[in-house]
């Protein structure tokens, strides 16, 4: 009993699991907040061409 305490103790693989989770949370919003930022840039662009064509 005592060694499985130990190997569970030891056992690093679930903190390898959570590091990426949260790598991977941290480039989601990157990635979400970049694309808001780029989409409202580019619809105000895109309406300002708009109302110069006509």
């Amino acid at each position: 009993m005592l060694e499985i305490l130990r190997r569970l103790r030891d056992d690093e693989q679930g903190q390898d699991i959570a590091e990426y989770a949260v790598m991977l949370a941290v480039i989601l919003l990157l990635v979400v907040g970049t694309i808001k930022l780029i989409g409202t840039n580019a619809n105000n662009t895109f309406s300002n061409v708009a109302s110069t064509l006509q």
